[in-house]
């Protein structure tokens, strides 16, 4: 695959206090085989789809140990740049850009409502081998309590341009890099409980939503929000049973018109 345009989601790992747990729920619910842990590099551990890299898993550090959540990194052409760049903007660099041996070089970041995503600069490790296929990466959106700020951040540190759909009957923004629609942007309401903070939430691919609900729930996973009916595939909310929040869609299951967007100055 050639080097993911500067702003577009490449990637995605969590961290689980329970790797083999982890590898046992996703393995069953997405169809994941996974790779030799590596303990050079903290036994990071890849996740694969019909031989193709999709995401990975990964023990906490020492003093890391909390809840397990989804990390979305974004492509940068310069990761030192771009944490410069969240600094400038109001952001939080978590882990200072950090190089992976030959892999690429990474970077922890907080956005200033406080969601929390990864930034990675791609060397032999490019990103996603797959995307949009039963397993895969398909989406990401932040979730976030202050948008106004989310939707100030992004475009300063990424060369985003902005759309927000009209007839959703929700706060919701699309970032694109050109022509290609890369994340959303969704307000979290008070159906939220207080003490879950903004965070992204990946989407991955499903053949079948209820079917992938049905095993997930067989695996210990809660099923959040749906599954229901969208424009853009049939899709679900998701917990694990270590508490990491994740969707699954169906993309070939579409039902309604696709909402009406206006371009954002």
């Amino acid at each position: 695959m050639a080097v993911q345009p500067e702003g577009s989601p490449c990637w995605a790992d969590a961290m689980f206090s329970d790797v083999e747990g982890a590898k046992t729920f996703y393995g069953g619910v997405l169809g994941w085989t996974f790779g030799e842990s590596s303990s050079e590099y903290g036994n990071y551990t890849q996740a694969y789809v019909d031989g193709r890299a999709v995401a990975a898993v990964v023990p906490p550090m020492p003093g890391q140990e909390g809840q397990s959540q989804w990390c979305l990194y974004l492509a940068s052409a310069d990761a030192a740049a771009t944490a410069e760049k969240i600094r400038e903007n109001g952001g939080e660099v978590l882990m200072e850009p950090m190089r992976v041996g030959e892999f690429g070089t990474m970077c922890l970041a907080r956005e200033p409502a406080g969601a929390v995503f990864g930034v990675w600069q791609g060397g032999t490790h490019e990103g996603f081998e797959a995307t949009a296929v039963p397993g895969a990466y398909c989406w990401a959106e932040f979730f976030t309590r202050d948008p106004q700020k989310t939707d100030a951040f992004l475009p300063a540190v990424f060369p985003y341009t902005a759309q927000r759909i009209e007839d959703a009957g929700v706060d919701f923004r699309l970032f694109k890099v050109g022509d290609d629609t890369v994340l959303g942007r969704m307000r979290m309401t008070e159906e939220f409980p207080p003490e879950v903070p903004s965070y992204v939430n990946v989407y991955f691919t499903v053949g079948n939503c209820d079917d992938a609900v049905a095993r997930a729930s067989g695996l210990g996973g809660v099923l959040r929000f749906g599954p229901m009916d969208s424009p853009f595939g049939r899709f679900a909310a998701l917990s694990d049973p270590q508490g990491a929040n994740f969707s699954v869609i169906d993309i070939t299951t579409r039902q309604g018109e696709t909402p009406t967007t206006t371009d954002v100055p």
